[in-house]
Order: structure tokens, then C-alpha cells, then sequence
């Protein structure tokens, strides 16, 4: 079994961890107009035995500069001003990114799932 799970993104090129389980795929970027908010949705397999580890994402505007190393994901944009945000998975940064850069989200807990596969 799988399923999707909707992560929101800090905002102005801070560093968001995501805690995923092996086999992840990203289906969606979106821009919140109610929250002002980039989020993103990851499909994630509900296998417990799965191994979790950690995923860096950052948010940009146009016309920012990042490193090359960071690997393009997808674009939202504000459907009623002229703003564009671009997600890239960060890669290569996650030790000269801050404690206080970092936000750290973590899937619902593995015990309320009880799903046999």
C-alpha cells in the first residue's frame, strides 16, 4: 500500500528536511494563496520496513541563484500575482545548513497505520 502525504515548504531559500521512506516519489508543488505557502505532496510506500531517511528542499524565486548541485523538482506559481517559486531538492548543503534554517517534518507515526501489506 501507499500513500500521499502533503508537506509545507519554508519559504525565501530556507532549508525544509522531510523525513521520507525509501521508494518516494514527488506527484505535486503547489503555491497556498491562503496560507502564502509552497507545498509539496509525496507519495510514500506504507511498508514500516522500509528504511526513512532525510530530504532537503528549498524553495526560490526567479532569478535566484543555487548551487548546481541542487537537483530541480517543479515550479508553483501564485495564480493571482506575478510570483514564481521553484523547489529544488538540496544536495551536498545539509551540513552548512543552520539549526534554525531547518525545519524538520516527519510522517504521521508509524503506530496509527497498523495496515497490513
Amino acid at each position: 500500500m501507499k500513500t500521499i502525504h502533503q508537506y509545507q515548504l519554508a519559504n525565501d531559500k530556507q532549508v525544509t528536511s522531510l523525513a521520507l521512506r525509501e521508494g518516494f516519489r514527488i506527484v505535486r508543488c503547489e503555491y497556498v494563496v491562503a496560507q502564502k505557502r509552497v507545498y509539496l505532496w509525496v507519495e510514500e510506500p506504507l511498508k514500516i520496513d522500509l528504511p526513512v531517511s532525510e530530504h532537503q528542499f528549498m524553495v526560490v524565486g526567479s532569478g535566484v541563484p543555487v548551487p548546481v548541485s541542487h537537483c530541480y523538482v517543479d515550479t508553483a506559481v501564485d495564480p493571482f500575482g506575478p510570483e514564481a517559486f521553484h523547489v529544488y531538492q538540496v544536495v551536498n548543503n545539509a551540513a552548512s545548513a543552520t539549526d534554525e534554517e531547518r525545519s524538520v517534518h516527519r510522517p504521521p507515526a508509524e503506530s496509527a497505520l497498523r495496515l497490513s501489506s
